[in-house]
């Protein structure tokens, strides 16, 4: 029984071939929303966060608001690094309750679960298999614009702070590629999922 790990940079298309695993019939783990769920007050990571950034970063209603973290974290790598101290081990743990929560279900498919930073937050032990989605910076670029309107400076700034696809590479087992069409992608998708239900 597999556990496939899911990632590749911004406007690589992950969503999309998430959304086409989905309609496979693919069992689906978001880690960003697992993320989110472990900042909730009463969740894993509420107190910690907290007790580390002050209390300047809640909302109004006790919630940490990402709005107010944000600025602070992505300005200081001290900060962002103290952060993912603390998140990315619960997130592992908590993927990891996830993934034994359906198999005890009787789930047999292969877990997905995608994550951009799989390989910087180290979860790689979490996973069978990791499958990376790459595309060119000139289509990431394009698609970015189209889908979120930021302009190239923008993208080209947050493509730079990524872990680049080489190193991603290094840890990956299947690198899908996609420059081309949403059905040759589609296509590609298909056949990965295939050959791992066969597996």
């Amino acid at each position: 029984m597999l556990t496939i790990g899911l990632t590749g940079g911004i406007g690589s298309g992950k969503s999309t071939v998430m959304a086409i695993l989905r309609e496979l019939g693919a069992p689906i783990i978001d880690a960003d929303r697992v993320g989110h769920a472990i900042y909730e007050p009463g969740g894993p990571a509420y107190e910690e966060v907290v007790a580390a950034f002050g209390e300047q970063i809640l909302a109004p209603d006790g919630t940490v608001d990402r709005r107010k973290l944000g600025p602070i974290v992505f300005a200081d790598t001290v900060a962002l690094k103290r952060l993912n101290s603390i998140v990315h081990p619960k997130m592992f743990t908590r993927m990891q309750e996830m993934i034994g929560q359906l198999r005890r279900n009787g789930e047999t498919r292969p877990i997905v679960i995608e994550a951009a930073i799989l390989i910087e937050a180290n979860w790689q032990s979490l996973f069978d298999e990791i499958w990376l989605i790459t595309a060119s910076r000139e289509h990431v670029v394009e698609r970015i614009e189209r889908e979120r309107g930021l302009q190239r400076e923008q993208t080209e700034a947050r493509i730079r702070a990524q872990l680049p696809d080489e190193e991603r590479r290094k840890h990956s087992s299947l690198v899908i590629d996609n420059n081309g069409t949403i059905e040759q992608l589609r296509e590609k998708v298909i056949g990965a999922w295939r050959a791992a239900l066969a597996r």
